[in-house]
């Protein structure tokens, strides 16, 4: 994917901060960027989603927040709670984690049941739902089938990653999660992708949206016309969302 252009390449990007001692200032200046750059969002913890929606108010960046981060392993009442004040307070995107234990118990019910509750929450809000299967600790199988369950339960966007496991977006993932859900849902990629190569890599294998904590990096590269290091095809460190 060589003509992206740099303004194209920002609004494929979710601008992200999610380390649990972000400070005040950072989510600031994560927000100035994302005005600057034009990113499609920021991506916070919920208690910073009121700061997020005030610096971003009037912008084209929107705010998305993680619902049930980042184990996914707290109720479907809790993360419905969760969903609703972080729309209460100004978010338009909501990240939930599927209930990764439940889906290799064979719970298929339980988890779709999870996932079309928030899903219909952020839906009665006019907000969007995205749906973190945890790619790494899924086997080829458990990938397929919870893509499929994002989808049949309503979710708007099946999402490979927390940035915060055992490891992140691979473009084999991103595939095959494409191929599952087809072409009418979105998809993203998130963990580990630094570099506009890493970033041409999954739109190429399907990602219709990227998850970064460097997106300014991947745009400055996309302005300056560079590459960037190699694809990622393997999973990234842990932590590096």
């Amino acid at each position: 994917m060589t003509d992206l252009s740099a303004s194209e390449v920002a609004a494929l990007i979710d601008h992200t901060l999610l380390k649990p001692d972000a400070t005040e200032a950072e989510i600031r200046k994560l927000c100035d960027e994302a005005r600057e750059y034009g990113f499609a969002s920021v991506c916070v913890n919920p208690s910073w989603v009121p700061l997020a929606a005030k610096l971003l108010k009037g912008s084209k960046s929107k705010v998305c927040t993680v619902v049930g981060f980042p184990l996914g392993a707290t109720s479907t009442v809790a993360k419905a709670c969760e969903t609703q004040e972080a729309l209460a307070d100004g978010a338009k995107e909501i990240d939930m984690v599927i209930n990764v234990g439940a889906l290799k118990s064979g719970k298929r019910d339980e988890v779709e049941n999870d996932v079309r509750v928030i899903a219909g929450v952020a839906h009665k809000a006019g907000a969007i739902c995205k749906v973190i299967i945890e790619t790494c600790l899924l086997s080829h199988a458990e990938k397929v089938l919870a893509s499929q369950i994002a989808k049949t339960a309503g979710a708007d966007f099946v999402k490979t990653s927390t940035g915060f496991s055992t490891g992140g977006a691979t473009t084999e993932d991103v595939k095959l999660m494409r191929e599952t859900v087809g072409l009418a849902m979105g998809v993203k990629a998130s963990g580990g992708i630094r570099t506009l190569s890493d970033l041409r890599a999954m739109v190429a294998a399907g990602a219709t949206r990227i998850g970064a904590s460097a997106g300014v990096k991947i745009v400055q590269e996309a302005r300056s016309g560079l590459a960037g290091s190699p694809p990622a095809t393997d999973s990234p460190s842990k932590n590096s969302y």
